[in-house]
């Protein structure tokens, strides 16, 4: 193992997680925004919101994200939209993260006592009363696990942008292979880094599962 090589690149590589991190937050919060409207219009009483709704959750769900990366950073140029790299690589992968991320809103939604809308009902609270004061404030503590596994599905995918010359991790990793011929030091450290992410974004979820869940 060349440890000099790891201790001369690792500086490179904790600028690149810099991007990856940048990458992976920005992208979360476009996908929690976009997935707001996907699960009210899931949830409305009007049709078609709830059909396009459910076709945007297939369409992004039943496609692969590189695809989705490719069209939008390749593919925009041809109806007039140019994308930087880093601009591209938030937009693919939030509007893709936004189809799992709704689908587990609803489901913990879903979740809620029927009942429990029952008795507000019963005491004379209205639907959107109802959703916002009954519904969502239980459906808070049910959702805060799947959307850490959201997440860290997000960081990890994040690799994907290095297909569109975006300078994170998975790139700055391939770019020292290719002038170092050294895999296993240039991945290690790769790797490494991801585990710190993953395992940060775990910590953070799993306190406030126990802070909040379990109440």
């Amino acid at each position: 193992m060349d440890l000099t090589l790891i201790q001369r690149t690792f500086p490179f590589f904790l600028a690149a997680a810099w991007i990856t991190v940048q990458i992976s937050v920005l992208a979360l919060l476009l996908g929690f925004l976009v997935a707001i409207v996907l699960v009210a219009a899931r949830l409305s009483t009007v049709l078609i919101f709830r059909w396009l709704a459910r076709l945007y959750i297939s369409v992004f769900r039943g496609t692969p994200c590189l695809v989705q990366l490719f069209i939008i950073y390749f593919g925009g140029p041809q109806i007039g939209i140019e994308l930087e790299p880093f601009a591209a690589g938030v937009i693919g992968l939030g509007l893709n993260i936004a189809a799992y991320m709704a689908e587990s809103i609803r489901g913990a939604i879903s979740n809620v006592d029927p009942g429990q809308e029952e008795a507000a009902r019963s005491i004379g609270f209205g639907r959107s009363q109802t959703l916002w004061f009954i519904t969502l404030p239980q459906a808070a503590k049910l959702m805060i696990r799947p959307l850490g596994v959201n997440a860290v599905a997000l960081i990890k995918g994040s690799a994907l942008v290095s297909t569109i010359s975006v300078v994170e991790l998975s790139y700055t990793a391939q770019r020292f292979i290719s002038s170092t011929y050294k895999p296993f030091e240039i991945f290690m450290v790769s790797a490494l880094l991801y585990i710190v992410m993953v395992y940060s974004v775990r910590f953070i979820v799993d306190y406030l599962d126990n802070r909040f869940a379990a109440r």
